[in-house]
């Protein structure tokens, strides 16, 4: 396999501990995420499409020229950051399949967006126009910033998998970056966005450009957030991320999406000019969010009012936010931090909300979506209108299009760019990350070509085995990671020889030929999860997980029963794999009706036993609320002895 082409991934930093492999090095060939990227391809973007020219937000870059933008443009403030992220998810899909009609359909949304440009690289429809308020006039919410850190990543994904392109997308989003760096330099406006974003797409740019300028920007985008530059708002200044400097803050709070985007800038930022503090301080803000802020799904963020991450173990089930789009800036900031340390368990956190939150938020179609991703319906949901956005959080079902739409476009442009969160490199080999059914080929700095082959049916099935697919008579280093759930069980089997492995790297240095095979088999025993006794809302419950799947209870898989809030499980006896569906021992239990919910007795207080139910099939929480409306636990009460 000669002739490997350089890498094409959204983030490609200079040092670290491994080097990350994108496009073309990573195919996908089939399985799981094959069926995923082909429906975000044939369905999800033409979707998107359609849905920026209905609603009018493609037409607003039109306005700018020839209309009249006070009067006529539709959508919120940031609404051009979605059309950016449309054009940074066709950039990968066209780099992933070469699709020529989403090449002509990309250059003829790029050559709307450029006719808006102003002459001195300044590009927004909402500011800055006749009748409209001043250019960066409101940085808590106006989201210019934001949106050009769009533009930037869109740029980013277009010169790495097309480079040289003559669409003039490049060129514009230079002189958007110019315009900033002029404006917000230091001795410009001494601001910064209310919405992080623009962090990690400048680096990225610099890093595409070869301009350190816009590194700088980045850094004093960084420096300056935490020192109260943002005007304060009901919700605080954490809200904003802008009530402590980036160095001293030892969790992720506030807005959880604004949280992520600007740990990952600030990784950025780190690894480029080797800021070892800042660095650390963003280690430590992951690792206490993800101990005591996340939800099981891998979901943040658990307070509705301001999307925001709610204090240790405040992770009420019905009243999960866990918003698409922290979900996917989750990953981003996890793998940025991979990269940089190599410790597994941020593979491990990218691989749970992968499956249990960015697959979670797509239909079956991937024609409608969730907005948010609850852990807890209590009563049956109700259809959104399909001609008319929903509002972000009421809709109930996935919902066809949103008045805020960030979600939809951010699962398009992470499950196009899903093969750059696979496999990594170093100098003396490949490490596998996350698992799927394809290829990896990469050319070592010494020049050798390693290339294998991965099979697998994971996460159905726990046998992932990867062949040598390529002849070198010097030894190289080939790693698969030991997800933390797989602590029992897990094997690993090289030239007839199996061995028990546990949670971690497993690493085998030697000199390959063609044809050998490393096979990794993980217990895929559906199992019982408890959760940490801090969590007051789930205290007395039970999860059920098989391998990196989250599964719920779902009423159309229990007839007769309206609510799943009637239901007992009996963990004395394990969940089971039926016929190829998971199943728990439940009971049905009826409540006492009566004038006021608090009695003197505990057990007067008890449910009335009901109906006795046996067995009861679960379904794997990505695929919930496909069937219609529904009512859902994935937290299922355990019942009384």
């Amino acid at each position: 396999m000669s002739g490997i082409a350089p890498t094409a991934a959204p983030v490609l930093p200079i040092r670290g501990r491994f080097r990350p492999l994108g496009l073309p090095e990573v195919r996908v060939t089939g399985g799981f995420w094959a069926e995923r990227q082909s429906i975000n391809a044939a369905a999800t973007l033409p979707h998107i499409e359609h849905w920026l020219e209905r609603a009018g937000w493609l037409r607003n870059f039109d306005l700018a020229v020839h209309g009249d933008l006070a009067r006529d443009r539709r959508g919120r403030e940031f609404s051009d950051s979605e059309v950016y992220k449309f054009l940074e998810a066709a950039a990968w899909e066209i780099g992933r399949s070469g699709n020529a009609d989403l090449e002509s359909r990309f250059r003829a949304v790029v050559r709307r967006v450029a006719a808006a440009q102003q002459p001195d690289g300044y590009l927004n429809t909402r500011f800055g126009g006749p009748g409209q308020a001043p250019r960066w006039s409101d940085l808590e919410w106006g989201h210019e910033l934001y949106c050009v850190g769009h533009l930037l990543q869109a740029a980013v994904a277009r010169s790495r998998t097309r480079p040289g392109a003559d669409d003039g997308l490049l060129d514009i989003a230079r002189r958007a970056a110019d315009n900033v760096c002029e404006t917000f330099g230091p001795d410009g406006l001494d601001g910064l966005c209310g919405h992080p974003e623009i962090e990690p797409a400048l680096v990225e740019f610099a890093r595409v450009t070869g301009d350190d300028r816009y590194l700088a920007q980045a850094a004093l985008f960084v420096d300056r957030r935490g020192h109260g530059r943002l005007s304060d708002v009901e919700f605080g200044r954490e809200y904003f991320q802008d009530e402590l400097p980036v160095r001293q803050a030892t969790v992720l709070r506030g807005h959880a999406v604004r949280a992520n985007y600007l740990a990952a800038g600030a990784v950025d930022v780190a690894v480029e000019l080797k800021e070892t503090s800042l660095l650390d301080a963003i280690r430590i803000q992951w690792r206490n969010a993800v101990a005591r802020r996340t939800y099981l799904t891998g979901g943040q963020g658990s307070r509705h009012q301001d999307e925001a991450f709610g204090g240790d173990w405040v992770l009420p089930p019905d009243r999960a936010y866990s918003e698409t789009c922290s979900g996917v800036g989750s990953v981003m900031l996890a793998w940025r931090l991979l990269l940089a340390d190599g410790d597994p368990e941020y593979a491990d956190l990218i691989e749970r909300t992968l499956f249990n939150v960015v697959a979670t938020s797509p239909s079956a179609d991937g024609r409608s979506f969730f907005y948010t991703n609850t852990l807890h319906r209590r009563e049956l949901g109700t259809q959104p209108d399909a001609d008319r956005p929903s509002l972000r959080a009421a809709a109930s079902l996935r919902a066809p299009w949103f008045e805020v739409s960030c979600c939809p476009t951010n699962v398009a442009r992470t499950m196009a760019s899903l093969t750059a969160y696979v496999a990594t490199a170093d100098d003396d080999g490949l490490q596998l990350h996350q698992y799927l059914s394809g290829t990896v080929a990469h050319r070592l700095a010494d020049g050798r070509e390693l290339c294998v082959t991965i099979t697998t049916d994971y996460p159905h099935d726990g046998r992932i085995r990867v062949r040598i697919d390529s002849d070198d008579d010097r030894p190289w280093s080939l790693s698969v990671r030991v997800p933390g759930w797989a602590t029992r069980g897990a094997t690993v089997t090289l030239c007839g020889d199996t061995r028990p492995v546990g949670p971690g790297v497993v690493t085998e240095r030697r000199t390959w030929r063609r044809g050998d095979e490393m096979v990794l088999t993980l217990p895929m025993t559906p199992r019982f999860t408890y959760p940490d006794a801090r969590i007051d809302s789930i205290r007395g419950c039970v999860a059920v997980e098989r391998g990196p799947l989250v599964f719920a209870l779902e009423s159309v898989d229990v007839p007769g029963v309206e609510t799943v809030d009637e239901l007992r499980v009996d963990t004395r006896r394990p969940p089971r794999l039926v016929d190829g569906r998971v199943t728990v021992t439940c009971r049905r239990v009826r409540a006492r009706e009566h004038g006021w919910p608090y009695r003197a007795d505990e057990a007067g207080a008890a449910p009335v036993p009901g109906d006795e139910l046996d067995e009861v099939s679960l379904v794997e929480y990505h695929a919930w609320a496909n069937r219609g409306p529904s009512t859902m636990r994935v937290w299922l009460a355990e019942a009384a002895e």
